[in-house]
């Protein structure tokens, strides 16, 4: 069998290019060639002497749209020209405007632009018509994406009631959850002095693009103004608003701003728990990370990764704007370090049941049943 992967990314320090990282990985394995129609490739994929890397620029392009829109058409034409070459084509969402075998869905832009939490409808600006735009021409391209595909894989079981509102026929949908590195993300200790953060108090982290508000750290500076005793560690560029919010809330001596390149594996354990309080995550691969990692997690429904969250490991919150409720359940973590070690330990035997692996063999599983057709 010939796989051809067409994405932006197969790269480990990415969420959707590390899913991707790791698919590639386990068709070589099983001795299958692959060709990466891509912008960027992880050397040690690119060395491989079983990888086709055909390289789809796109750096110099002014915006993500026309980024996009860039390699839609350039990959669409390389695969026009050499569709006989491979047997099976796998393609990202909409990232390519010919024809894919199946279809990964990590987002459904259809679902975002439908939410009132949109960009557009929060920001009556430029740049929330901007946003407006993106993201109404993604749902677009998507739709026909799914609608050509054999097989459309769903992150989430949210994500697959997305694709059935869109009327994708469900007999072609299959729900496979990310996988995590267990070896990467482990429970231990990691010296907070290292960072500058606070010792001897209770210490969240959020992780997460602050520059937009999908990912409600807004909520989340709200809710701390009425639990003083909690610190916050945030692993984000600080281009955004939010650095003012929490001036203007009194929460300076509080929060903490990480460079977003600090290996957030060893971030993760200097902290007591983990906050993503997300209003739209179709999956959200930093919480199964925290999980692993050995920390209680606080989500929100709306984030795809709550599906594998128990009881016994964090606790989902059923509104994502409850700041009320977001206070209550970080106000509980705060003053039970016994139930934060509990949940971390359950938290962990959760994730240890998600490996990279055993994703990846599911995945090539199906491209090797395609390829008999």
């Amino acid at each position: 069998m010939k796989l051809c992967i067409v994405t932006e990314n197969v790269i480990k320090r990415n969420g959707q290019g590390r899913v991707n990282y790791e698919i590639a990985w386990e068709a070589l394995r099983r001795g299958h060639p692959v060709t990466l129609v891509a912008n960027r490739v992880a050397p040690e994929l690119e060395q491989n002497s079983q990888v086709n890397w055909i390289f789809i620029p796109v750096k110099g392009v002014p915006t993500q749209l026309l980024s996009g829109v860039a390699f839609a058409w350039r990959s669409a034409n390389w695969l026009r020209q050499h569709r006989p070459t491979v047997d099976v084509v796998m393609a990202n969402g909409g990232i390519t405007w010919a024809q894919g075998d199946l279809i990964l869905v990590p987002f459904v832009h259809s679902a975002w632009l439908r939410s009132p939490l949109h960009t557009s409808r929060v920001r009556r600006d430029f740049y929330g018509a901007y946003q407006w735009l993106y993201t109404a021409l993604n749902a677009r391209w998507e739709k026909n994406a799914f609608h050509q595909a054999q097989v459309v894989v769903a992150v989430s079981h949210q994500v697959k009631k997305e694709l059935l509102d869109i009327h994708v026929p469900e007999e072609k949908l299959r729900v496979l959850w990310c996988g995590v590195d267990l070896q990467e993300f482990s429970p231990g200790y990691s010296d907070r002095q290292k960072y500058d953060l606070p010792e001897q108090v209770p210490l969240a982290l959020f992780v997460g693009d602050i520059r937009i508000n999908r990912k409600n750290l807004d909520s989340v500076l709200r809710a701390m103004t009425r639990t003083p005793e909690l610190q916050l560690a945030i692993m984000a560029a600080e281009d955004s608003s939010y650095p003012q919010l929490a001036t203007e809330l009194g929460l300076d001596t509080r929060i903490h701003f990480l460079e977003p390149q600090l290996p957030v594996s060893e971030v993760m354990r200097a902290v007591d728990f983990f906050v993503f309080p997300s209003r739209y995550e179709p999956y959200g691969l930093v919480v199964i990370e925290a999980m692993a990692s050995g920390l209680p997690v606080i989500t929100t429904v709306m984030t795809g990764a709550a599906e594998i969250v128990t009881p016994d490991c964090g606790i989902v919150l059923s509104d994502s704007e409850d700041i009320d409720a977001l206070a209550k359940t970080l106000s509980t973590l705060v003053h039970d370090p016994e139930l934060r070690k509990r949940m971390g330990t359950a938290a962990r035997s959760v994730a240890e049941q998600h490996s990279w692996t055993s994703m990846a063999q599911t995945y090539v599983d199906i491209f090797e049943e395609l390829s008999k057709k």
